[in-house]
């Protein structure tokens, strides 16, 4: 399974598609559409070992934004995953005759937005379904829509009614990912480390919002407390984060390694399965780490983790519960009394000497 980056040429394309898969798929043509952030598309993937439990015949393909498409590198369920271009409308033009001549079946698009409603209608697919909670003109594009409890569930739940008005009525699983990372590569990562034999905790520290971001200087004073308890400890996050990694590292005692933006996404998979901890914010590093089963401690404020939270085997999240509606963006009016701000450090550490064998022994 590769994928495709609609941006390259064609026969690009033609040389990224598996064609061992798309020959054995003669029947059912199944588009899956999410068009939003990484963390989504991590929520997102329990519905595939369901669909091609169903339909093993399938072709299936998955279309996503540009950015997000790594977290299903190597997934099994899949025959192909489309990153959708957002440059020159020559292009954008090209993709649409591309959807067309896959002549899809069936459309399941898990976005609930204008862009995708409008590419579910262009697929030109018999079956297309959708939600539109809004109650927008972009309804008329479905088949059928889709009834939409979104809010009142969490959010793999909330997809599963997606794959429901299929006949698939089993409960979903956990998220999952599959990014395989060459053992020399590995070892590489870790040697690089210099670990030293201590258990590794990993910190991700920044948000998309700043309202849902935890006190910097909190981060660094629980980098310090692990690091104290026998820890290493590692920031993870983009490139364009690293300086803020380096306030943090600034603002420590004891330093912890600063790592943002210098991992690939197969190494930083890698890193989380070899991590016995990450503690973060609301976010898309938060998701791939319980999909590759790292335990999570998850810091929630303005977003509730009853429907946005990490789905895992061993997940913990700490949340205040406000109100947030009346300043969720842009900004926040409570100043000190904001909901991250509530969450203290010594909970932090608290939730985390619950979680971590080693510290509940000392």
């Amino acid at each position: 399974m590769g994928i495709i980056n609609m941006r390259e040429s064609d026969e690009a394309v033609t040389l990224a598609t598996d064609q061992s898969l798309d020959d054995s798929a003669s029947g059912m043509r199944i588009l899956l559409i999410k068009l939003r952030y990484m963390g989504d598309v991590v929520l997102s993937t329990p519905v595939l070992p369901l669909l091609r439990k169903h339909f093993p015949d399938a072709k299936i393909t998955f279309l996503v934004n540009p950015g997000t498409a790594g977290v299903l590198q190597d997934n099994p369920y899949l025959n192909a995953v489309w990153v959708l271009p957002r440059q020159s409308w020559w292009q954008q033009l090209r993709f649409i005759q591309r959807v067309r001549a896959e002549k899809f079946t069936t459309v399941i698009d898990l976005t609930d937005g204008d862009r995708s409603a409008f590419l579910s209608w262009i697929s030109g697919a018999s079956m297309r379904l959708g939600y539109n909670r809004d109650r927008r003109w972009r309804g008329k594009f479905y088949s059928r829509l889709l009834s939409s409890a979104y809010g009142s569930m969490h959010m793999v739940d909330y997809h599963q009614q997606a794959i429901a008005a299929l006949g698939i009525a089993e409960p979903v699983g956990n998220p999952e990912i599959y990014i395989s990372t060459q053992r020399t590569e590995q070892e590489r990562l870790f040697s690089d480390l210099s670990l030293n034999g201590r258990p590794l905790v990993l910190l991700h520290p920044t948000a998309r919002y700043s309202i849902k971001a935890w006190p910097l200087e909190r981060f660094a004073a629980v980098a310090d407390w692990f690091i104290d308890q026998g820890y290493s400890v590692a920031l993870i996050g983009s490139q364009r984060e690293f300086q803020i990694g380096q306030q943090i590292v600034n603002l420590s005692k004891q330093k912890p390694m600063n790592l943002m933006g210098q991992t690939r996404l197969s190494q930083l998979t890698a890193l989380m399965k070899r991590s016995h901890l990450l503690v973060g914010n609301d976010g898309g590093p938060m998701h791939i780490a319980a999909a590759v089963g790292c335990p999570v401690l998850g810091l929630f404020g303005p977003t509730n983790p009853a429907v946005w939270g990490p789905r895992g085997s061993h997940v913990k999240v700490i949340y205040k519960g406000l109100n947030c509606e009346e300043c969720f963006y842009p900004g926040c009016s409570r100043g000190e009394e904001s909901c991250m701000r509530k969450i203290s450090v010594e909970e932090v550490c608290h939730a985390a000497q619950s979680m971590l064998p080693i510290l509940r022994e000392s």
